[in-house]
């Protein structure tokens, strides 16, 4: 990408971040929203790179977040107490595409389990308007309800780290499925030393905790790289042909950097920036972490490929892509960024002593 193409999107993504600082309205925001999406597709179409697309995407998007937080707050009664606005997911690790719903919480100071109780019914009004505010700038609600808005999600200091506790020492499903979206967790409105205790707080929890470390392995494990003996590609007969390259691909890399960085007492939450540090403890080799990490953006980059045609096509942006419509360079790519994402997965199951 040529200093001539870098210089005009900065210049845009400046104005945009200039626009959703002064939007006096959610109306505006929406506007806003609108733009942010063009401005990402603009800079994939110049070639910026997946990493850079992604993360001015999310930050774009952190800061629609941030203001429409800041206009309700003018609306509401909200408590004295500190309060913190955190993003989840693929918020959280600056890794937002542009098909992408809400995964956010609450976390509020309180001294006791009355008292939270008392303040959460007053946050909750507050959580669940920015939620709708946030869906009408296009992030749509979470259908699992993993949002602010939600009163097992809106909770005091205390609560959240009850519920980390819980789950690391009793691994199940619900549980497993809870950590790798919850553990993802980013500041993003309020007082963000209430993130970082709870930071602190999970990573004595999880850092060198076998058990708890070799249950999510095991659960990570169970979305395989679609990758044949006899065939370069497999895939199922329902998909049409497809491999959804967010389930079978960028996920995987997602997981495991997830797994080594909690276990290592690692507080990033990106996942490139997870796995160089993992590297960086002496876990695995600066050159396999590169490795991951390119194979990790080449994936990003097909999703995004996918999302852009899709929306200029005027379908909804997804995840889903045939390899046998690929380009023979990006088939290539999309085959080797899958073997790296098998190599990944085989160094968890040596790491954690698990036979398949």
């Amino acid at each position: 990408m040529t200093d001539s193409n870098i210089l005009p999107q900065a210049g845009a993504i400046s104005g945009c971040m200039a626009s959703i600082a002064g939007a006096a309205d959610i109306p505006a925001l929406v506007a806003c929203a609108v733009e942010t999406r063009r401005l990402a597709v603009a800079l994939h179409h110049e070639d910026a790179g997946p990493a850079l697309v992604a993360r001015a995407l999310s930050r774009l998007n952190d800061a629609i977040a941030t203001r429409v937080l800041a206009l309700l707050a003018l609306r509401f009664r909200l408590p004295t107490t500190s309060w913190c606005w955190l993003g989840l997911g693929s918020e959280g690790r600056l890794e937002q595409t542009l098909t992408t719903d809400q995964d956010n919480g609450l976390v509020f100071s309180a001294s006791d389990d009355g008292e939270a109780r008392q303040l959460r019914e007053l946050f909750l009004p507050f959580a669940r308007a920015a939620n709708q505010a946030l869906a009408d700038c296009g992030f749509p609600l979470c259908a699992g309800e993993i949002m602010a808005g939600n009163p097992r999600w809106c909770l005091s200091s205390s609560e959240w780290l009850e519920n980390f506790g819980t789950w690391v020492r009793t691994p199940e499903p619900e549980a497993l499925l809870n950590a790798a979206i919850f553990f993802d967790f980013r500041p993003l409105a309020g007082d963000a030393k209430l993130a970082a205790k709870m930071r602190r707080a999970l990573s004595e929890l999880t850092r060198g905790n076998e058990i708890f470390l070799r249950m999510m392995t095991v659960n990570a494990l169970a979305a395989e790289p679609p990758l044949g003996r006899l065939h370069d590609f497999v895939t199922e007969a329902k998909s049409g042909g497809a491999i959804d390259l967010k389930k079978f691909g960028s996920r995987i890399f997602v997981d495991a950097a997830r797994i080594l960085a909690l276990g290592a007492g690692i507080p990033a939450t990106a996942t490139a920036a997870r796995l160089r540090q993992v590297a960086a403890e002496g876990a695995m080799t600066s050159a396999d972490a590169e490795a991951a990490v390119r194979a990790f953006h080449a994936l990003q980059g097909i999703r995004l490929a996918v999302q852009v045609d899709g929306s200029i096509g005027g379908q909804a942006p997804g995840n889903q892509v045939d390899p046998d419509r690929l380009n023979e360079f990006d088939r290539r790519v999309l085959l080797e960024a899958l073997r790296q994402a098998r190599k990944l997965q085989q160094r968890l199951k040596t790491r954690f002593h698990i036979e398949t």
